[in-house]
C-alpha cells in the first residue's frame, strides 16, 4: 500500500515539512522493495515505474533543501543527486544490488531525520516555537 492511500489529503496538509519529508524517504523506501520484488519477478514495468517513482520523490526531497542551512544542505543535494544516478542504472540493468545500496542509504537518512524530528520536539524546543509564534504574530508586514 502507498504512502498516499494511506495519509488523506487533509492529514498531509497538517503535516510539517521535516514529517513530510519523513513520510517521502518512507515512500522511497517502499517503492525500492517493490521494484526490487518486482525486478525478481521479471515484471520490468513495474520496476521500471517504481524506480521512476523513486526519482521523482528524491528529485522533491532535493527541490526541497534549505541551503541556507549551509554545507549539509549542498552535501544532502550531491546525496540525492548520486542517488538518482544510481537508480538509474539500476533500471538501465535491472540491477537489485545497485537497488540495495540506495536502500541502505535512504534508511540511514530516514534514521538521521527521525531522531532529528524527536529531539526536535522536547519541551523547551517547542516553548521557543511559541515564543517565536507570538512575536511574528506581532509583526506588521509591508
Amino acid at each position: 500500500m502507498e504512502v498516499n492511500e494511506l495519509i488523506s489529503k487533509e492529514a498531509l496538509h497538517k503535516k510539517s515539512p521535516q514529517e513530510i519529508t519523513a513520510l517521502l524517504y518512507e515512500a522511497c523506501l517502499n517503492n525500492l522493495e517493490d521494484a526490487k520484488q518486482a525486478i525478481d519477478e521479471k515484471n520490468y514495468f513495474v520496476a521500471n515505474e517504481k524506480l521512476q517513482k523513486t526519482n521523482d520523490i528524491l528529485q522533491r526531497l532535493g527541490a526541497g533543501i534549505n541551503y541556507e542551512a549551509g554545507i549539509i544542505a549542498d552535501q544532502l543535494d550531491v546525496l540525492y543527486n548520486y542517488l538518482a544516478d544510481r537508480l538509474v542504472t539500476a533500471n538501465f540493468k535491472k540491477d537489485t544490488t545497485i537497488i540495495d545500496e540506495v536502500i541502505t542509504t535512504i534508511e540511514s537518512l530516514s534514521e538521521a531525520w527521525v531522531k532529528a524530528l524527536k529531539s526536535n520536539d522536547n519541551p523547551s524546543q517547542k516553548t521557543l516555537k511559541m515564543k517565536n509564534s507570538a512575536y511574528e504574530q506581532n509583526i506588521k508586514y509591508e
